[in-house]
Formats: C-alpha cells, structure tokens, sequence
C-alpha cells in the first residue's frame, strides 16, 4: 500500500486510490475542479519518487520533465512526495479590474496580471481564490492586443467559484491565474483553410478569441460560428458577433435554438442537424468545438464522419464535475 507525503502529513492510500482522493479523504483541500484529468487544476510535482502510471498523459514534455502529474489520475505503486502547483511559484498573480454581465447566465472577468502571462487566445487558464479554491476557464481576448486577461464565466446555482465571481468579487480584488492549456487557439499558416467553430454556453469564449485571432491574422477562408443554446436568452455577444460578420464578409454567424422561432441568421433544431444539413461535407475544413461534454463528444464524431480529418478537430470540453460539498 502506497503513501503520500505532503507538506510534511504522511497520507496512507487504499488500494486503487489516487493521490487527490487520499488528500481530501485525509481532510486536506488539495487544489482540483474536474477531477477527470481535464482542467489541470490538480496539478502537483513529484520531487521524491516518479510520477505514478498514466497521470502525465496529455501534459506538455516541460512539465512532464519538471515532474507535474495529475493527482486525479495519479495511482501510486509506491510512496511518492509531493509539492502542489502553488508551492512551487508557477502561477502568476492578477487583479481583477472588471466584473460585467454580459448574459443571462454570463459574467465577464477582466484581469491584469503581474508579470507577462504567455497564453494563446482561447486556450484555458485555471482562476485562484486566495484561499485556494480553483476553476478553469478559456480565454475571451487576445494576447498582444490587449493589455488585460478576459474570461467568460457561467454563473451556476450554489457554484463556490462562479457564485463568489457574480456576487462578491470585485475590482481590485487579488487572485492568481496558472496554466494556460487546450488545444483550441488558432495557428497562422493555412489561410485559405475553412474554419468552423462551433460552441455551447460560454463555450463561446475561447471561440470569439479564435475568430479575432484569425481576422488578425488575414485569414482569407470561410469562418462560421455556430452559437448554441435552448432559447435565445442562453445567447450572449450577439451584436458584437453580429457586427463582426458585417465587418468581414467571410464571416458567417449563425445562432442555433432548440425553441424558438427561426429568422435572419437563426436556426431552430439541433445543432448537429443545422450543421448537417447546411455543412453536410467537411472535408478539407479546420473545425473548432467548445462547451458542454456530451455534445463536444457527439459533435467530434459526426464533423469526422462528415468528412473532417482528426488533426483537422480540435475540442476543448467544459467539463464540470465538482466533489458533493460544491459546485462549479
């Protein structure tokens, strides 16, 4: 039977036990979010031992030569010492300097952050409370352009973050931002490429960073932005999206409602069926996909049987699985 050692606390693990499930079985508040090897809140380092079997998977080869791990994956077959992201001074810290609504169900959060934050416009960061509490969201801007960090967050019932962001936090207020991470982000080379992007809820943000990077950019191929929701009050961005398309003939907007009435620039169905039946061959095109888990899986496999070539996909999911005491 495996240990952790952590912060100088000896932490005996059962069997088949990952290193996060023992740290908070053993009382302590060890950072994580998704707890499915997604957001990369629960980043450690192992500096007495290896990283266990399987949980530096999808990590970048500089963190995986630092020794980072994802605790939620991490199973140990030996004992293992460990040190947290925030011990070891990778996170950078910020100031808040905008909180607005801007949907719904939509805040946007506007940061400045201490240092240069190298990230790419739609990639997700991991946002820090001061005492620690940590989620993940995916970048609105664009770095270069903007002197500040913006981020997109849903505002969920009872959510320990999301709350805290619509109700209490204010400008001025201190956190710190790590990561950035995903695999969303536009990449300058093919202009001519057509682009889809194709997003739920504020899977949107990382989608409006991809747009503008690419008009930067000069892209010169077809851009749709398929933006999803049950009703129209799930929209949000809508005349900024809407001027954008106006400004660039090559950008089509499309708003895609399970209820609702159709009209100029609105589809009423499923998002798949719209797709299917307006874009019924992706061969050749780049597709972007963001949001809700279940639809970005769904959504991969059928842009793929459409014709898409799987370097050609990129997903990032909004994966929301908190422990029972909170949510996101």
């Amino acid at each position: 039977m495996a240990a952790i050692l952590y912060r100088g606390q000896r932490v005996e693990l059962a069997p088949g036990e990952s290193v996060l499930d023992g740290l908070l079985g053993a009382g302590i508040d060890a950072p994580h979010s998704c707890r499915s090897g997604h957001c990369r809140t629960c980043l450690a380092r192992a500096v007495d031992g290896p990283p266990p079997p399987g949980s530096q998977e999808g990590l970048k080869d500089a963190w995986r030569e630092l020794g980072l791990f994802l605790t939620c994956k991490g199973v140990p077959t030996a004992d293992l010492a460990i040190t947290t992201v925030d011990d070891l001074g990778l996170e950078v810290g910020a100031t808040v300097t905008e909180i607005a609504r801007i949907g719904r169900d939509v805040v946007r959060l506007r940061l400045i952050t201490d240092a240069p934050f190298e990230h790419r416009g739609g990639q997700f960061v991991s946002l820090v409370r001061a005492d620690g509490l940590a989620r993940s969201y995916s970048t609105a801007n664009l770095p270069g352009r903007d002197d500040f960090l913006e981020l997109h967050v849903r505002v969920i019932k009872d959510g320990a973050m999301s709350g805290w962001i619509a109700r209490e936090l204010a400008a001025g207020t201190r956190v710190a931002v790590r990561g950035p991470d995903g695999e969303c982000f536009y990449v300058p080379g093919n202009p001519q490429t057509p682009l889809l992007l194709v997003g739920t809820g504020t899977g949107l943000a990382p989608l409006f960073a991809i747009l503008q990077d690419a008009l930067r950019h000069g892209h010169r191929g077809p851009i749709v932005l398929l933006q999803g929701a049950v009703d129209a009050g799930g929209l949000y961005l809508v005349e900024e999206l809407e001027a954008l398309a106006r400004a660039n003939p090559l950008v089509e907007y499309v708003r895609c409602l399970l209820r609702g009435e159709p009209g100029v620039g609105l589809e009423v169905g499923p998002i798949h069926s719209i797709l299917k039946a307006r874009w019924p061959s992706l061969r050749g095109w780049k597709v972007f996909l963001c949001g809700d888990p279940d639809l970005v899986l769904d959504l991969r496999k059928r842009v793929f049987l459409a014709g898409a070539a799987l370097r050609d996909i990129h997903a990032d999911a909004f994966v929301m699985k908190p422990r029972a005491s909170s949510s996101v």
